[in-house]
């Protein structure tokens, strides 16, 4: 079922046709437009349609139509990037309808969005698929109808079934936080555990494999102790830490998908006991999870930037509806390694930069 929110601020239109239509509001500055919004500071929180729709629709002045479709509505790294979307959809004088599948996995809810914004007669839609291979259907559905679609924060699989994609490299992500934890562990022999996020996803695939790039190791090396996929969420880690920990309690260091999964396991290691015998790293860079780093909580995290995959994302459609330019390849919207207990030879911010930057 698709997630969605509702606001008074405008309805959708009728669905047109194959759009080749101008702005009524001058678009200004939209090459600057994503460093802007890269620069937002932070709130609070921490890191994530077919049947009953409903839609979060803003602005209103503009034939411009931007559709959003994110994994989940609840995720604070969606929200933050919905958000952002809003704000640069203001900006350019666009409309913004928001929809997210129910649940982190949740492929037939993004198809059945996609459906719902195509039907809506949107310009372009940005999408963080829950699946790279599943969606690649109603992404050529819609491309066919003359809609821009761009990838945000997830590739797909091939990359090139989207016009476009903005996203953090996250193997590169992961390669940090593995040399971090590597780092971390100076001369001791890793004893690794590995809470995975939802099989399938690019994401998942790349940080992994970059995490295993930064440490050294590979798929089959003997110092893994044991893997477990989290979906990303706090409980299911929590839980995969007391499982893989009660098996091997010589477990020294972690490897998480995502900041809720690094909380997941310190909790799981605090009630045995062990939270100061393991090195735990992450990725994400919310505000809770730069806080958790500054609390010793997780050693260390690799912030991204949602604002400006969101913002950039915006801009694009925006151009394509004025003058028919469409936007191509991937764009690295960056990452930042943050740690109070930097690593020689690795680049890094300390919490405090951390805590003026993050997001949620």
């Amino acid at each position: 079922m698709l997630s969605s929110l509702t606001t008074a601020a405008a309805r959708p239109g009728p669905r047109r046709g194959r759009r080749r239509r101008t702005v009524r509001t001058a678009v200004a500055g939209l090459a600057a437009l994503g460093t802007a919004a890269a620069l937002a500071a932070c709130g609070g929180g921490d890191t994530g349609g077919g049947g009953e729709t409903g839609d979060e629709a803003t602005g209103g002045t503009s034939d411009v139509t931007v559709g959003l479709v994110t994994k989940t509505d609840s995720n604070p790294f969606f929200v933050r990037m919905r958000e952002a979307a809003q704000e640069a959809a203001e900006e350019n004088g666009a409309r913004l309808v928001a929809l997210a599948g129910e649940f982190d996995g949740d492929n037939e809810g993004q198809v059945a969005a996609i459906e719902n914004l195509v039907t809506q007669g949107v310009d372009g839609i940005l999408i963080t698929p829950n699946s790279s291979t599943g969606i690649l259907q109603a992404i050529a559905d819609a491309r066919a109808q003359g809609v821009l679609v761009i990838a945000l924060d997830t590739a797909t699989d091939p990359e090139d079934a989207v016009d476009a994609t903005f996203a953090t490299d996250n193997r590169e992500a992961g390669r940090l936080q593995g040399a971090w934890v590597k780092g971390a562990l100076g001369d001791t022999a890793p004893v690794l555990a590995m809470l995975d996020g939802t099989p399938g996803g690019t994401v998942d695939t790349f940080r992994h494999e970059g995490f295993l790039e930064g440490m050294g190791l590979s798929e089959n090396s003997p110092e893994i102790a044991g893997m477990e996929n989290t979906n990303g969420d706090q409980t299911k880690a929590q839980t995969a830490m007391e499982n893989l920990y009660s098996r091997n309690t010589e477990i020294n260091s972690v490897y998480t998908i995502n900041e809720p999964a690094a909380r997941g396991a310190y909790q799981a290691l605090s009630d045995a006991g062990a939270a100061d015998k393991v090195v735990i790293g992450s990725i994400d860079g919310s505000c809770d999870g730069v806080q958790a780093v500054k609390d010793g909580e997780i050693g260390a995290t690799v912030m991204q930037f949602p604002d400006k995959m969101a913002a950039d994302g915006v801009a694009a459609v925006v151009q394509y509806a004025q003058d028919g330019t469409k936007p191509s390849g991937f764009t690295d919207t960056g990452s930042q390694l943050i740690t109070d207990k930097p690593v020689e030879g690795l680049e890094s911010q300390d919490t405090a930069w951390g805590l003026e930057n993050c997001w949620g």
